[in-house]
């Protein structure tokens, strides 16, 4: 689910990609009920297809949310939508 810039998502306005990678893509967002910058991490739809790969996405969200550090992002909410995983605000920015 390539998302475009200006793009609505729930609250959340896509502003920028900031990355790429075998798990999927990283963009920026603005919060747009709360008034804050954030990532937000999309799982490509090819795999939100495979159970493999979906059940690694969501641990990676739940030993991330588990983390309680500075450097270490926090994850605020993860959702499917319209058939592709993401966790939805990864982190404020």
């Amino acid at each position: 689910m390539a998302l475009q810039i200006g793009q609505q998502l729930g609250s959340l306005e896509i502003t920028a990609l900031l990355g790429k990678g075998g798990m999927g893509e990283v963009y920026r967002a603005r919060d747009t009920r709360l008034k804050r910058e954030v990532a937000i991490k999309i799982l490509p739809e090819e795999f939100s297809l495979d159970a493999d790969r979906v059940t690694r996405f969501q641990r990676e969200a739940e030993v991330l949310a588990s983390l309680n550090h500075p450097n270490v992002a926090a994850i605020y909410d993860t959702a499917l939508v319209t058939g592709t995983l993401h966790s939805g605000t990864i982190s404020t920015l």
